[in-house]
């Protein structure tokens, strides 16, 4: 059952969330793997443990959305890891718990966007958190040379245009994974190349990349294909009340 909170209904996913990603990325950093080179399995523990804990307290929709992003983030992260080497894990493999926690924060963002405190302040919050990610990007371009992240983040702006409905789910996300990709970074986790696919020598790259948060459109948009394919009539169903409430 969800704890009951009085400012937000789903308060312990969002402090689970934010300790889990810190803890399980501690769990696989360099310094604690030279005292325990097994501590990877620890993190792989601890974030599977916490997607069960996720899983089962969401929506049956959430659910099937939550296993199809277990697809769609260990293929993208095959290709875009271990084929096409844009970054590297500190044990160059795939480690079991990168999987689990992208579907991990995709669902605990999914549920934050739709509490009512931050429905009610949404244009306040979406205004800040817009400019907020282009000073961020902007610093890490002048100050870190981070020419990828600082495009990574243009595509954001460019696809707002064309779904500015996104926008407070993405912002939110944005930040989300400023926070892990710091953390993760810091801590040694994975590393990401000077520059872009440690190929192209002409897009300079920091560690992490501002904006890489771009990515997760692709998530998303793989997550909703699945569950369009698989689930159509819901999704017809879904389609039409939208329309009527539109009209």
């Amino acid at each position: 059952m969800q704890a009951n909170y009085s400012l937000f209904r789903h308060a312990n996913f969002y402090l689970l969330l934010l300790v889990t990603l810190f803890f399980g990325l501690y769990l696989d950093s360099v310094e604690l793997s030279q005292k325990l080179p097994w501590s990877q399995w620890l993190a792989n523990v601890l974030v599977f443990s916490v997607f069960v804990y996720i899983y089962v307290n969401v929506s049956k929709k959430l659910k099937k959305l939550m296993l199809y992003g277990l697809i769609v983030a260990f293929g993208g992260e095959v290709l875009f890891s271990l084929v096409l080497g844009m970054y590297t894990y500190r044990l160059d493999n795939l480690p079991i718990y990168v999987p689990f926690g992208h579907v991990i924060i995709y669902a605990v963002v999914y549920y934050f966007v739709k509490e009512p405190l931050v429905q009610k302040h949404k244009d306040k919050i979406v205004s800040t958190l817009y400019w907020s990610m282009i000073l961020y990007a902007t610093a890490w371009l002048v100050f870190a040379n981070d020419l990828f992240g600082f495009l990574c983040m243009l595509v954001i702006l460019w696809v707002f245009k064309r779904r500015p409905n996104a926008k407070l789910f993405f912002l939110v996300m944005f930040f989300v994974i400023v926070y892990l990709e710091l953390i993760g970074t810091y801590f040694q986790c994975w590393v990401w190349p000077e520059i872009w696919f440690n190929q192209f020598s002409w897009v300079t790259s920091a560690n992490p990349p501002s904006g890489i948060a771009v990515f997760y459109f692709a998530f998303d948009a793989g997550c909703l294909w699945f569950y369009k394919k698989f689930n159509s009539a819901t999704w017809n169903r879904y389609k039409t009340v939208k329309s009527l409430k539109n009209s």
